[in-house]
């Protein structure tokens, strides 16, 4: 069996991040090849605080119960899928700051990229990218670009408040491109798992 996490980028109260990570675990579930069990992973849900260990990651040891839970998550999977939007034409803190909490435990497994933002956070996925090389992770190519604007709906909505996230309507094409994400991650996560 092979195990893939969608791991949400957000943290906000009131985040887009949610309803596509959920959309990205149903479609998962239906599109993704026989013997991959997914699950979701929120950052929510983890509560890291700002990267507060006393040693280096590099040396795997943990002197805090959150930063041992969150290495034991991790750690179960052998591939991942983030979640990510795009804050001031980067990565958002929570995920870099989840990400640096951990070192070997994403070493040779493989990572794949859903974006959403004004344009469909590229910048932030290019930035991913540098960040999985230096930790041993195979990006795959293929990434979902979810754009704000044309992947929701604000019918109806109050545009006065600033919290309105509008309701996720991604286009069609999207699960095609997800479905071809999802194949390459997991192809490269049972080429890396030995």
């Amino acid at each position: 069996m092979t195990r893939l996490a969608i791991v949400t980028g957000s943290t906000r109260t009131h985040r887009r991040g949610e309803a596509v990570a959920d959309w990205v675990l149903a479609t998962a579930r239906k599109a993704a090849p026989e013997g991959v069990e997914v699950e979701l992973v929120d950052l929510a849900d983890f509560a890291l605080p700002v990267l507060d260990e006393p040693a280096s990651a590099a040396w795997g040891v943990y002197a805090h119960e959150h930063t041992r839970r969150w290495s034991e998550a991790i750690a179960a999977f052998d591939g991942y899928v983030f979640v990510t939007p795009e804050y001031n034409h980067g990565v958002p803190g929570p995920l870099k700051n989840a990400i640096d909490y951990l070192y070997a435990e994403w070493h040779h497994k493989a990572v794949g990229f859903v974006g959403y933002g004004v344009n469909g956070a590229v910048r932030a996925v290019e930035q991913l990218r540098q960040i999985a090389a230096e930790l041993k992770l195979a990006d795959v190519g293929p990434q979902v670009a979810l754009n704000t604007f044309t992947d929701f709906d604000y019918t109806g909505a109050d545009l006065s408040d600033p919290t309105v996230t509008g309701v996720f309507a991604p286009d069609e094409r999207h699960a095609d491109d997800l479905a071809t994400l999802l194949d390459e991650v997991t192809v490269w996560s049972r080429a890396l798992a030995p």
